[in-house]
């Protein structure tokens, strides 16, 4: 592994990490104390609700914890704003476009390229190959041919280069 393909990784990892969970958490933390410190101590009448932070707290966590599962369930169940986020990212990833590393190219490809190869040859044989057919069969096998060798079928949006 180069040093910018490791230091790729693990600018990655950071990322993740950081986002996923440190940001989140001081996320939380910091509408936590902004919110009872700046408001809720401002306003009377919450302040006669919330007369300590940890109440406050224990009360957000209450409504919060299931408003969020809610609202989470609603952008991956009920709206086209999830599905949306896949089209992205499926017309984004050029492996949607080529062979993964592993066991689509080292075994599955390998396989259904030689039975479509055995098939036509038995259909062959038989007499029950049109032209037509045969045809789109040799088109299949010069595509996974393309496969096998490291291309891509269709029109990715972007190519990886190794």
């Amino acid at each position: 592994m180069s040093a910018a393909h490791f230091l790729a990784r693990l600018w990655y990892y950071f990322r993740v990490g950081y986002s996923t969970y440190l940001t989140f958490l001081l996320g939380v933390a910091n509408t936590l104390v902004v919110v009872y410190y700046l408001l809720i101590q401002n306003v009377p009448g919450l302040q006669a609700i919330f007369g300590h932070f940890v109440i406050f707290v224990v009360v957000s966590v209450v409504i919060g914890v299931p408003l969020s599962i809610g609202i989470g369930w609603l952008h991956l169940k009920r709206t086209p704003a999830f599905l949306s986020e896949l089209d992205i990212s499926v017309e984004a990833n050029p492996y949607y476009y080529k062979l993964a590393p592993g066991h689509q190219s080292e075994v599955f490809a390998p396989i259904n390229l030689e039975l479509l190869r055995q098939v036509r040859k038995i259909m062959k044989n038989q007499n029950l190959l049109s032209e037509e057919e045969e045809k789109r069969m040799h088109e299949l096998e010069a595509k996974m041919e393309n496969l096998l060798c490291g291309g891509y079928v269709g029109s990715p949006k972007r190519k990886l280069n190794f």
